[in-house]
């Protein structure tokens, strides 16, 4: 994907200040069942069309006005992804302001995720 100039320079400032972790941590930590919320980022059309499962939606453009529905307690452990892993850091350097302390976002997103031929459902 042919992201801007601007983008890229404000996504790697918001990197270089929240934790990201790797597809293979998250699949082997899914293939364990350990606890953990994952959050889907992406557009619902992109949701839709294919996710890991058990992954939950909250799009980037309402994460903000609906995460502490979803999730009230401000300790628990998600994980964020999207499609290349730009969306979902700066949305979770945003729960982080928010008083999130548990929050990362999947490095390299559903795109090296599919890349690396791991499991998705529709």
């Amino acid at each position: 994907m042919d992201h801007s100039p601007r983008f890229l320079k404000l996504c790697d400032e918001i990197r270089a200040n929240v934790k990201e972790v790797t597809t293979d941590e998250i699949a082997a930590r899914l293939a364990k069942g350990d606890p953990f919320a994952l959050v889907d980022v992406r557009e619902e059309s992109e949701f839709a069309a294919g996710r890991i499962k058990g992954a939950r939606h909250l799009g980037k453009g309402v994460i903000e006005r609906d995460i502490e529905k979803a999730y009230p307690d401000t300790s628990t452990e998600i994980v964020l992804y999207c499609g290349g892993g730009f969306r979902s850091a700066i949305a979770a350097e945003t729960l982080g302001r928010m008083g999130y302390t548990n929050v990362s976002s999947m490095a390299g997103g559903i795109r090296e995720w599919k890349g690396k031929s791991l499991p998705l459902e529709s």
